[in-house]
């Protein structure tokens, strides 16, 4: 799958060809790749698979998931001069991209760890690029949430409108979809929780909920329903996380891992 996605993303560039090697002769070259701010590295996965695919070689100076300061150089390059200006924009885009979501990710996650609290991501990912976007936030230390439709039974709001007796449908549905998936379901104040607890939720995410309201939720869970766990989601940001992170949830998810990520600046230097 990264092979391919690889492929892909080379294609985008490179399209007919690079007329730079029309014109020129291709000689023996290496390159620094520079940071100029600070970061969190992510996209060694994808850059190991794209140095095989175009034949040329990174020797490593950080690794996915360490941080680096501004004028750190992250890895040396090594090949002919045509695939080394070729593969540039590829590589540094990749490069960019994943660790600035990381970058990102690192910092809710250092305010979060000291509670004990795990950090999710969201499927509001960019379209055709959502294993690389959640990879890079399991790099900045994030847990994945759901990777897509399959993979958990997630009854949101707009869910909830179509199913009429909510008791009988999650009867059904524990025959119906496999015995290792989980059920979430999103309730928007405590009452909701309460249902949601009752009818056997495996996961209560409590949706644009203030931490006050969240506090009593969590108390009531821990009194009657202990193994159910509760996420807390909407609208959190770097200001707030800290706040939802006290009260006790099992989880918070956003976001804005991904799509609030600004690139951090990094680029190559041939020597």
């Amino acid at each position: 799958m990264i092979e391919q996605f690889i492929r892909e993303v080379l294609a985008e560039d490179v399209g007919r060809g690079d007329l730079y090697a029309r014109v020129s002769e291709s000689v023996p070259a290496s390159a620094k790749i520079i940071a100029k701010s600070d970061g969190v590295l992510a996209g060694e996965e994808y850059l190991r698979v794209l140095s095989d695919l175009e034949k040329f070689t990174i020797t490593w100076h950080k690794h996915d998931g360490e941080t680096f300061a501004k004028g750190d150089v992250l890895m040396e390059l090594s090949g002919d001069s045509h695939t080394l200006l070729r593969i540039e924009r590829t590589l540094l885009n990749m490069l960019l991209h994943a660790s600035s979501i990381a970058t990102l990710t690192r910092s809710y996650v250092d305010l979060v760890a000291p509670y004990g609290t795990k950090l999710l991501d969201t499927r509001k990912t960019r379209p055709m690029l959502r294993n690389f976007e959640k990879y890079a936030t399991r790099i900045g230390g994030a847990i994945n949430h759901r990777m897509g439709l399959d993979d958990a039974l997630m009854l949101k709001d707009t869910h909830l409108k179509t199913i009429e007796d909510l008791g009988k449908f999650m009867a059904e549905a524990r025959q119906k979809i496999p015995f290792t998936s989980k059920i979430e379901i999103e309730a928007e104040d405590f009452e909701m929780a309460k249902r949601a607890m009752e009818v056997g939720a495996d996961i209560v995410m409590c949706d644009n909920m203030n931490p006050q309201q969240l506090i009593e939720v969590v108390a009531y869970k821990q009194e009657h329903y202990p193994n159910i766990l509760l996420e807390a989601s909407g609208n959190i940001s770097l200001s707030t996380i800290e706040s939802y992170a006290r009260t006790g949830v099992d989880a918070i998810s956003t976001g804005s891992l991904i799509h609030q990520a600004a690139w951090i600046d990094i680029s190559m230097k041939m020597n």
